[in-house]
């Protein structure tokens, strides 16, 4: 009788254990869910918001940019930025551009988008009195942050370009 006993209290031993293990890694497993980005928050591949936007739009007379154009035309720091998508216009007497950035850490999208608006005020001086068409496009840009993500938009599309920078981070 007193090994009948012993097993019923290793049994219970055993149960018990098995309980607060289970109980142990459901707490895990709903830490590490919880854990990586809250829901407002959401890595998108730049990759995949330029096909949108090409198939949105035509970029075809506009050329890709590298990160020395990218340097050039806002002076942002390559050490900011984590990806990016920039197009230009062929010709210094256009003034389409079409520049998606994610930078490294949401903090710093304020100071990009600073950097941004000193081109925008250059191009308005420059464009102003020579080219009234650019100059407006200009004037209707479209700059705007969500998280990490900037857009800035100076075309025909801009509204379109905007739209499908939205859906793609939504």
């Amino acid at each position: 009788m007193k090994k009948q006993g012993a097993r019923t209290m290793l049994n219970r031993r055993n149960r018990n254990g098995l309980f607060f293990l289970s109980v142990l890694l459901i707490l895990c497993g709903n830490l590490v869910g919880c854990s990586g980005m809250n829901e407002d928050s959401k890595d998108v591949s730049l990759s995949a918001v330029e096909e949108s936007i090409k198939q949105a739009v035509s970029l075809e007379e506009m050329q890709k940019g590298d990160k020395n154009r990218l340097k050039k035309l806002y002076q942002i720091d390559e050490k900011e930025v984590e990806d990016f998508v920039l197009y230009t216009a062929t010709s210094n007497v256009k003034a389409n551009e079409l520049a998606v950035i994610k930078v490294k850490q949401a903090d710093q999208a304020e100071s990009v988008q600073e950097k941004i608006r000193e081109r925008i005020e250059a191009q308005k001086r420059k464009l102003k009195d020579y080219r009234p068409k650019e100059f407006y496009l200009v004037e209707r840009h479209v700059l705007k942050a969500n998280q990490a993500y900037i857009l800035f938009v100076v075309s025909e599309d801009a509204e379109v370009i905007e739209a499908v920078f939205d859906e793609a981070l939504s």
